[in-house]
């Protein structure tokens, strides 16, 4: 029987890195719950068997329920119906599956019924259902949102809702609004305080809200009369039982249709404020992107794994001149670059997943006692890596998807353009992934500050320190050499001084920057699992190297005065 997560071993590998030692002492705070929970883990390797477990479920559910279903989701897709949202009927068999599977609720400390899964662990299930249909990840891995209303709501609020979410119940984050996109700040959906209703009310439009139709929301409105930017803006929660957000439409999209991207309107819909007023935009929704855009480098994954297996078995089916097409190389050309970019990319998302568990599970334990000195630090020093990494999982991962589902379709060549064909799908699901959540280009803006102070280039140097084995000593070598050219590259622009010129080098900047990180990420996986990632280390270093030398030759003969040319008239 299929099952994403055993047919993929590179999965399990990244589930047994060093850091997870860390990453469950933390999060199990000293295995406490092992006497108040039947489910909870003893000790380390306990807790890592249930891990693995737990995406042996996952894996089995996707590929024997979620797979076979996607066709049917995409063709039917979700309806509006009297101001409500009714799922694709297979979408419902969906997420009756995941429910009776345990898979909600998965990051959440048990005293609220959750499995106080590190993210790490959610982020492979994530990667494996989106791998099987990436509309329908996009109605369950909201369950994510819950982690805004934990860290910051009230614990009254944490026990009225958290519970809610690891039972099944749905959610969403609405943010976006018809003239406020990226640009958050202008956000103006109104908030008000009843003292005659004794909650805040909330109205105006929302638009592009995924699973707008959710059981709980997060909301961002405008709560402070007569401001116009950030400051004035706050979080809350509404939820679906008090009433008072209708579905005006659901958006006819090109693809993701089984998730239904709704404009919804709020009329006195009754609220509660989550957390304290005005940090709205400044602090929380910052935290909800941020395990957003984890998220969609999850998704990404998942279908940059979909894309290369689609392709991958068309190509030993397919015959032309007499034999299967694998065998030219054109063909193995492209599949191995898909293959090395999937392994390159799903390295970049696990340690920045990894690097998110230590940082929240320390922020976590300082919400109960003082961090040591010590922790402290490894606090510090792990959310200024997963900020620094963030973006760079999500920009490459989304990228990546497309270009994999692009290649899948050619290797099917005329047949990748017929609808009976699965690749056409993860085609048209990919080319969402690097507009929301925030835009490639939003991505290369939140990394260019840690490209022009040093800091990637100090991970980088931290990488060399590391050192390689004697076999692996020329791969090394080269990735120096594209350090250099980065650090190049970087002194070029900074010389400028001119930040339109930096602004409009950044793109270049940002991808010879994570061609660098990525190569290192995968020299490091070779060295433990040479039997999983030589080729990918081979193809991935000779594509990376390029990719610099590109972008390198292109920052080196830019001037601020040539950029007239690129204005539009």
């Amino acid at each position: 029987m299929a099952n994403i997560y055993t047919d993929n071993p590179e999965i399990k590998f990244h589930m047994q890195h060093e850091l997870m030692k860390r990453i469950v002492e933390l999060k199990e705070r000293g295995f406490e719950d092992k006497d108040k929970y039947d489910y909870a883990p003893q000790n380390f390797e306990d807790a890592m068997d249930n891990y693995d477990r737990t995406l042996d479920i996952v894996g089995d559910v996707t590929s024997n329920v979620v797979a076979p279903n996607a066709e049917d989701v995409d063709a039917e897709g979700p309806h509006c119906e009297n101001g409500r949202v009714r799922y694709a009927s297979k979408t419902y068999e969906n997420l009756d599956a995941t429910i009776k599977a345990g898979m909600n609720g998965m990051t959440m400390p048990r005293r609220y019924e959750g499995l106080n899964l590190p993210i790490t662990v959610y982020t492979a299930a994530n990667e494996i259902v989106s791998a099987g249909d990436a509309g329908f990840e996009n109605i369950w891995s909201l369950q994510d949102c819950i982690e805004t209303l934990y860290e910051f709501g009230s614990e009254d609020q944490r026990q009225r809702f958290v519970p809610r979410v690891c039972h099944g119940e749905t959610m969403s984050m609405d943010l976006t609004e018809p003239d406020a996109g990226s640009d958050l700040q202008s956000v103006m959906l109104k908030a008000t305080y009843s003292e005659e209703e004794g909650c805040w009310l909330l109205n105006g439009v929302k638009r592009f809200i995924t699973n707008g139709d959710s059981d709980i929301h997060l909301v961002l409105a405008r709560s402070e009369e007569g401001t116009r930017d950030g400051r004035g803006l706050s979080m809350f929660i509404y939820d679906k039982r008090q009433g008072g957000v209708n579905v005006r439409r659901i958006e006819n999209k090109l693809g993701i249709h089984g998730s239904p991207t709704c404009e919804l309107v709020y009329k006195n819909a009754k609220a509660e404020l989550c957390g304290d007023r005005k940090l709205g935009l400044i602090k929380y929704v910052m935290a909800l992107m941020n395990g957003a855009r984890l998220g969609i480098a999850a998704q990404s994954v998942g279908i940059e794994q979909s894309a290369y297996d689609e392709g991958l078995a068309y190509a030993r089916d397919r015959k032309q001149f007499g034999k299967e097409i694998i065998n030219f190389p054109a063909v193995y050309d492209m599949l191995a670059t898909m293959k090395a970019k999937l392994d390159a990319g799903r390295s970049l998302l696990y340690m920045t997943a990894r690097y998110v568990d230590i940082y929240k599970a320390l922020e976590d334990i300082a919400r109960d006692r003082k961090l040591t000195p010590e922790e402290r630090q490894e606090l510090k020093k792990y959310s200024r890596l997963a900020d620094a990494f963030t973006p760079l999982a999500k920009g490459m991962n989304s990228e990546f998807a497309n270009q994999n589902a692009y290649d899948s379709i050619q290797i099917h060549g005329g047949s990748g353009f017929m609808l009976e064909y699965k690749c056409q799908q993860l085609y048209r699901d990919a080319r969402i992934t690097s507009i929301y959540e925030g835009t490639t280009q939003l991505q290369t803006v939140a990394a260019l500050r840690y490209i022009t102070n040093g800091t990637y280039l100090g991970i980088i140097r931290d990488y060399e320190a590391l050192g390689a084995l004697p076999e692996y000593e020329a791969y090394m070598n080269r990735i120096k050499e594209m350090a250099n050219k980065l650090e190049a590259a970087t002194n070029a622009v900074k010389e400028q001084a001119n930040q339109e010129f930096t602004d409009f080098c950044s793109r270049k900047l940002y991808e010879i920057t994570a061609y660098t990180i990525m190569s290192h990420l995968i020299l490091q996986d070779t060295q433990k699992a040479p039997e999983l990632f030589a080729k990918s280390l081979n193809v991935f270093i000779n594509h990376a190297e390029s990719e610099v030398e590109k972008h390198f030759n292109y920052i080196r003969k830019m001037t601020p005065e040539l950029l007239d040319n690129y204005r539009a008239e």
